[in-house]
């Protein structure tokens, strides 16, 4: 009769054998590994090893395997409105979204992307949820692999003419007529809103830069773009903290406002600004 050594053994055949690696290797060649199968294999060998601390490795690696999985799972589904109007017979279509409207300072800004079939975006999601790090990450791999970005933006002394919501209105037409300048654009996905005096046909989808990828990517453009605009505008006119409110209304920016008064690149019409040229 077996050993219940002998018995247990088969069930470790063609496992690697990491056992002669020192731990601090182990977490090397595992950060090395860009491959989802290769990382599988190395956490299913480190979960039999004999080691704690491989085999807490091994279940870290797994945990992030999945993570990274799900994620993609998640980000494929942001097309899904695409795919279908792709079988529909569409071609290029393309996402609009705005940022900036709440700020008291600084323009608001839109932005439209038009991106590939096949796309490598993981983390791609509403700007909104993710990090200043992963926004600036997803820009740049934006940007590498689209068809075709365009900004449009709207100063404040135009929004103060014109009002917040045309003005948001109205940079999101300017983006898309830029695109549509580059290259020709079957349909624009736009987030909650119809763009007016556009003969492209366009689908509003509420929560769009949630639910739509190419809405989401614009999203992201437009942030970076006008975050990077407000660090500007920070050393252009410091004192108001420009760089880290992005110009929305924060204890900081209203202290300031109330000491400083407001400068040019206030959104004069909007009433806390006003409130502050009458102090």
């Amino acid at each position: 009769m077996k050993s219940g050594d002998d018995r247990a053994a088969p069930s470790n055949r063609g496992l690697l054998d990491l056992s002669k690696l020192s731990l601090s290797r182990l977490r090397e060649e595992l950060d090395a590994l860009s491959d989802d199968e290769q990382v599988v294999r190395w956490a299913l060998a480190l979960q039999h090893d004999p080691r704690a601390g491989a085999r807490v490795l091994g279940t870290r690696a797994q945990r992030q395997v999945d993570a990274v999985r799900s994620d993609r799972v998640r980000v494929e589904a942001l097309f899904e409105i695409r795919a279908r109007l792709y079988a529909d017979g569409y071609r290029v279509v393309a996402g609009v979204d705005e940022v900036g409207v709440g700020p008291l300072a600084g323009p608001v800004v839109a932005a439209a992307v038009a991106l590939p079939e096949k796309v490598e975006l993981p983390g791609l999601d509403d700007s909104k949820k993710v990090s200043r790090s992963d926004r600036e990450r997803l820009e740049k791999s934006i940007r590498e692999q689209a068809l075709g970005v365009a900004l449009g933006e709207v100063s404040p002394v135009e929004i103060d003419r014109m009002n917040i919501y045309r003005a948001g209105l109205e940079a999101m037409r300017r983006a898309s007529t830029a695109l549509a300048e580059q290259l020709t654009i079957d349909r624009f996905m736009v987030d909650a809103r119809t763009i007016p005096g556009m003969t492209i046909p366009q689908t509003a989808l509420v929560h769009g830069d949630a639910i739509e990828g190419s809405i989401a990517a614009a999203s992201i453009v437009a942030k970076v773009y006008r975050d990077r605009l407000m660090g500007q505008l920070d050393a252009e006119y410091p004192g108001y903290g420009l760089g880290r409110n992005m110009g929305y209304g924060t204890p900081e920016h209203m202290s300031a406002l109330g000491r400083l008064g407001a400068c040019a690149v206030h959104r004069q019409s909007f009433a806390p600004v006003a409130a502050a040229r009458e102090i």
